[in-house]
């Protein structure tokens, strides 16, 4: 009976999304997972006693997460207006495609471009959307190739997205970069500069995504406590635009998206930005080290202002990871590209560079060999 219910075409033809796996144990080892990009610091301490004071489990959460927007944009110094709240970055960006692309009534599909390989849930929540997925590939240099994606935009263009910095390749866009790219892209396709990283980034030109879209209407900046903030479990995230798109993407919105122990949650961090910082800075000068370290073994590791570095294996990739799991660590493969392995505890990492340093394949020189 089950073959006469079939999905919509668009769904059917989704790929799976496929999250981080926990590692396997290894006698004599602790486990760790470097495959999800989670925060191994966690949140801070404000968040725990927040949670714990939460006494309405049995009520609705704010349909609008309006707490949290009112913190943010005294954070922020934006229009709390301008700010929509949703369960994670990917939430928040699953209603701004909602909102303005997907299938018309004459069965033409909108088009969203954006860079590949780049998020894993992009083609998901186009494809979801009604939407048709244009996607550029990646330079030579694991980065946007930004000309090539303007050259892309059609009048079916709806949507852009502008993954900075790049998730699984690490590199960021720089801020002169992004916006020479907005003069080139009509007025009426809107640009997602999605951000999820935004605060590992130390860059020397770091794109100022506030100030784009106060000059620019057709800007979204999407951004994630899930990250820096260590509350991935949570699910809480927002996106930034002028009025005219958040009139839209509000209306795409479900309401309590938000939960209430993940808008306390998120307030109490932000309220508390110098302890995040803190353990920001921790990731980042193990990101450097971590990379430093590949370099010297002659890895062709693209630089990453992330909380993750990526190994281009190429077909490699599932034997590294492999490998890897052998060791007790948890990274993500993706077939035929490369593996993208998340900034975790010491420990975690020394393992990962000792591995590096016995693991050989072709375009690694290593300078003992």
């Amino acid at each position: 009976m089950h073959e006469h219910i079939r999905p919509r075409k668009a769904i059917a033809s989704l790929p799976v999304y496929a999250a981080g796996k926990p590692p396997a144990p290894a006698d004599g080892l602790t486990p760790y997972k470097l495959s999800s990009n989670e925060n191994p610091l966690g949140p801070v301490p404000a968040v725990t006693q927040a949670l714990a004071a939460v006494d309405t489990l049995h009520r609705y959460p704010n349909p609008g997460a309006e707490k949290l927007r009112a913190a943010l944009s005294e954070h922020l110094q934006v229009p709390d207006a301008d700010i929509v709240t949703g369960t994670g970055s990917l939430g928040a960006l699953t209603q701004i495609i909602a909102a303005f692309a997907g299938t018309n009534q004459d069965g033409t599909a909108d088009e969203v471009i954006y860079p590949w390989r780049s998020f894993e849930a992009y083609p998901i929540v186009v494809g979801t959307a009604g939407a048709a997925s244009v996607t550029v590939p990646l330079t030579a240099e694991h980065r946007h190739d930004l000309d090539a994606m303007a050259e892309a935009v059609t009048e079916r263009t709806r949507v852009i997205l502008l993954c900075t910095p790049n998730n699984p390749t690490g590199p960021a866009l720089t801020h002169a970069e992004v916006e020479q790219f907005l003069t080139k892209v009509p007025a009426g396709v809107v640009v997602v500069i999605d951000e999820a990283y935004l605060e590992f980034v130390r860059s020397e030109d770091p794109v100022d995504s506030l100030a784009l879209y106060r000059t620019h209407p057709n800007v979204v900046v999407l951004r994630t406590f899930s990250k820096a903030h260590g509350l991935a479990a949570l699910r809480v995230g927002y996106s930034i635009a002028q009025q005219g798109i958040t009139q839209h993407v509000r209306a795409a919105a479900p309401p309590f998206s938000v939960s209430t122990l993940a808008e306390e949650a998120a307030v109490a961090s932000l309220n508390h930005l110098d302890e995040v910082h803190e353990r920001v800075q921790q990731i980042v000068e193990e990101r450097q080290r971590v990379q430093a370290g590949l370099q010297g073994l002659g890895w062709p590791v693209p630089e990453s202002q992330g909380n993750f570095l990526w190994l281009p294996l190429g077909d490699h990739a599932l034997e590294f990871a492999h490998a890897a799991g052998v060791q007790a660590l948890a990274v993500r493969a993706f077939a035929g590209e490369g593996v993208r392995v998340t900034i975790g505890e010491r420990e975690a990492n020394d393992r990962l560079l000792a591995l590096c340093g016995t693991y050989s394949f072709p375009g690694v020189n290593r300078l003992t060999e």
